[in-house]
């Protein structure tokens, strides 16, 4: 049997979404709240394997609640807001399906019901479309971070630092003094200086404020 929760602030959703559901001998509602903190409670205390969450509610809506209800059941969302950016963060929140009312019918709630049950997700059309669309974002934003980790990897290449070189400069641009650079790398202020004076004279570099930029690539 799977236990449902239903949180919705409204009562004619709540009384339709009991109906659709009376037709399965393998789901049973058992338990109603009319917005998020309540929810979250019963959640709680009933441990349902599925919660249906609305988004717009008093108290505390979908979105505030739903990290936090993914503790403790598997959430699917069931709104009227299709709204892409609202999906995604549903998403990320750690709800496991999400629905648009009015593309539905109640056996499709049933059958998302029984896979989020069973450890699946359940997407709508336009659910699944958001997602994809999130899933090529990162994987574009992903490519973009790497290729200029890699330009940067080249252009610090050029200037052909050792890898204890390389230690002296991140601390430089980090902003520590000459003392400060030798206690973190457990060298003489000595020899501190003499890799400022090599790192300099690699990346052609009169002072320190020269070597920072340079070295950062906006030089």
């Amino acid at each position: 049997m799977i236990d449902v929760l239903i949180v919705d602030d409204n009562p004619i959703v709540r009384d339709a979404l009991r109906t659709y559901l009376a037709v399965a001998d393998d789901v049973r509602v058992v338990g109603e709240a009319a917005d998020g903190r309540t929810g979250l409670n019963a959640a709680q205390r009933l441990r349902p394997a599925v919660t249906l969450l609305d988004h717009r509610m008093p108290v505390a809506d979908g979105l505030t609640v739903v990290t936090q209800l993914a503790e403790h059941t598997a959430v699917l969302v069931l709104t009227s807001d299709s709204a892409a950016a609202l999906i995604a963060a549903m998403l990320r929140g750690g709800a496991r399906g999400y629905l648009v009312h009015g593309e539905f019918d109640p056996p499709e709630l049933l059958r998302a019901i029984r896979a989020l049950a069973a450890g699946e997700g359940w997407l709508s059309a336009r659910g699944a479309s958001v997602t994809i669309s999130v899933l090529r974002d990162q994987a574009a934003q992903e490519r973009e971070s790497a290729g200029r980790a890699r330009q940067a990897h080249l252009e610090r290449e050029r200037f052909g630092l050792t890898a204890r070189e390389e230690d002296v400069i991140e601390l430089l641009c980090a902003g520590h003094s000459n003392a400060a650079i030798a206690r973190r790398l457990m060298l003489t202020e000595k020899t501190v200086k003499n890799h400022l004076y090599h790192i300099f004279s690699k990346l052609q570099a009169r002072n320190r404020t020269e070597a920072v930029l340079r070295w950062s690539g906006k030089q």
